[in-house]
């Protein structure tokens, strides 16, 4: 399956609908990284997707730096707005989620610890165009 290079959004329902097209390129064991600004919907997205693997109660682990769900899949979602050195990273055990295979990870401002990303992700970078208009470019990564 080939994912979309861009697409549009011009509402929540909307991007509802591309979270849910998008969860069919979703593997365990891969790296989705969304990229945005400040209110640009990344925690939204990311609950669109996991809704459909039976994940409820998504939120933005902006202080925790890592949340853990479990639904038809295991999903690690990570916020690294806060963090300011990979060391960081490596002390929650960063290693650890990296190589566990039955999970799949996203990771909320991976740009801003580039360096600690593998080669093999996704990225969605999402651009705010109006109040509610989004634009999303995906790139995989091999």
């Amino acid at each position: 399956m080939n994912i979309p290079s861009s697409t549009l959004s011009n509402s929540e329902d909307e991007t509802a609908l591309i979270a849910h097209d998008f969860s069919h390129y979703v593997q365990t064991g891969r790296m989705v990284v969304l990229n945005g600004d400040l209110g640009s919907g990344k925690t939204f997205f990311i609950k669109k997707v996991l809704e459909n693997f039976k994940i409820r109660n998504v939120n933005s682990p902006s202080f925790a730096i890592v949340n853990e769900y479990n639904g038809t899949i295991k999903a690690y979602h990570f916020d690294f707005f806060r963090l300011n050195k990979i060391q960081e990273l490596y002390d929650i055990g960063w290693n650890d989620y990296l190589n566990d295979d039955d999970a799949v990870m996203f990771v909320e401002w991976g740009n801003l610890l580039f360096e600690a990303l593998p080669d093999r992700r996704i990225e969605i970078n999402i651009s705010i165009l109006g109040e509610r208009k989004r634009k999303f470019e995906f790139a995989k990564y091999e």
